[in-house]
């Protein structure tokens, strides 16, 4: 088992990133809004089934492999902070859109939502970062199994994902009807998106230069 102050640590920044706006936020807020909020609790389990797969894939080891290839690791950091700065850009230029803005979207069937929470979560540069370069720093070999240190840490990053989101996905139509009514507030939090991703984005790639 993973020491105590590691499953802390981990914790609080599981929940910061869960927190940042990403593709998942935006998806699942863009689907709740527009079919309700079962749609998005339908995507939300897509979203979860993604998670399981990154977890798995660090704890059998794929994350070591691409942590050994110092090129691979610093492209995708790079690719990271680069898709970051186009989710900040498509928040704060001229006619962006909040995520929690109302739009006309084709009505998806549960099969569409859930396929399509997963390959969100899958592409999604920010999950991918979490599992490859941040989860393998709260792992000590001395503490016991890497396997079941992974899968702990991995279960934790779920837990407070999921429910997040879920409370997310649960109040997005409140929020957007909040949102609608008060114009100042939409791009407010729209320039606050586009701020915090492009800060993320930054750090990611100054970081990468360290690598």
């Amino acid at each position: 088992m993973p020491h105590t102050s590691a499953l802390l640590g981990f914790a609080l920044v599981c929940l910061g990133l869960v927190l940042t706006p990403g593709p998942n936020m935006i998806y699942l807020i863009s689907r709740s809004i527009t079919q309700g909020p079962a749609a998005g609790i339908v995507s939300l389990g897509g979203v979860a089934l993604g998670f399981v797969f990154y977890m798995l894939c660090a704890a059998f080891g794929i994350t070591a492999l691409l942590l050994a290839i110092p090129f691979a690791y610093d492209a995708l950091r790079f690719a990271g902070a680069g898709y970051l700065l186009w989710l900040a850009w498509q928040a704060v230029k001229p006619g962006g859109r909040s995520p929690f803005q109302v739009k006309q979207l084709a009505i998806d069937s549960p099969r569409k939502l859930f396929a399509m929470g997963f390959v969100t979560n899958l592409l999604n540069p920010k999950i991918a970062m979490l599992y490859l370069a941040l989860l393998p720093q709260f792992i000590d070999p001395t503490a016991g199994s890497v396997l079941t240190q992974s899968v702990v840490l991995g279960a934790i990053q779920i837990a407070i994902s999921v429910s997040v989101n879920a409370m997310i996905a649960l109040a997005a139509g409140s929020i957007a009807l909040f949102l609608a009514s008060r114009p100042s507030w939409m791009l407010v939090q729209r320039w606050l998106m586009g701020t915090v991703l492009a800060g993320l984005a930054v750090r990611m790639a100054v970081e990468a230069k360290k690598v």
